[in-house]
């Protein structure tokens, strides 16, 4: 997604109001794999400065060696790849400490795994934008997730279009054609169908382009 400036001032403007109100803003950012929501939420703090930061949900990540333990691997994705519970932990921490640097994870696409400490949220950040999968989700432990978040946004864009720029992801992350193919029609596609259902509990729905 590459949001049009207009509507992306209109974002910000939003995040913005609700930072009159609260020392600190936590704001998610939900959708299918490959609706865009990485873009857009790094889009949106841009536009908020310096008094924003990314946290995605995808630092929760089950490390590769934990996943093959569990029997997990080839869903990678699925709800229950993700330490859902430490993420809730971290939003706790986000909206409870203003006077401490909180670290967070983040995952590294070009290994496959999460890195841990790796984006640090100061004291001074007035504005956490945090995206993912499941920051919708009605079952536990995911259902801790949405009343953490002051608003939530559900990103939407046309299944075709969403398929084959997540088809694009996986080739240029290393994927082959037929494996990039596999994932995004196979596990990824299962995950969305479950994504979609959670956009009835978002606060505003962007169409993406």
């Amino acid at each position: 997604m590459n949001p049009s400036a207009p509507d992306l001032a209109a974002l910000a403007a939003r995040v913005g109001a609700l930072g009159r109100v609260r020392r600190r803003v936590v704001v998610g950012i939900a959708g299918a794999p490959g609706a865009g929501k990485s873009t857009l939420a790094g889009a949106l703090v841009a536009s908020l400065g310096a008094d924003a930061v990314l946290v995605p949900m995808d630092g929760f990540h089950l490390a590769g060696s934990e996943l093959e333990r569990l029997g997990r691997a080839a869903r990678k994705g699925a709800p229950d790849t993700f330490d859902a519970a430490g993420y809730v932990a971290l939003l706790e921490r986000l909206r409870a400490n203003v006077t401490d640097v909180v670290y967070a994870p983040e995952f590294r696409r070009e290994i496959e795994e999460p890195v841990a400490g790796a984006i640090a949220v100061p004291p001074g950040a007035r504005f956490v934008v945090t995206e993912g999968n499941y920051l919708l989700m009605g079952q536990h432990p995911f259902d801790r997730v949405r009343p953490l978040l002051d608003e939530a946004w559900y990103l939407d864009l046309p299944d075709a279009l969403r398929r084959e720029r997540l088809v694009a992801r996986h080739i240029a992350y290393g994927r082959s054609d037929a494996e990039a193919r596999r994932f995004a029609l196979g596990s990824d596609e299962e995950n969305a169908r479950a994504i979609r259902a959670t956009r009835v509990r978002a606060d505003l729905v962007i169409s993406g382009a």
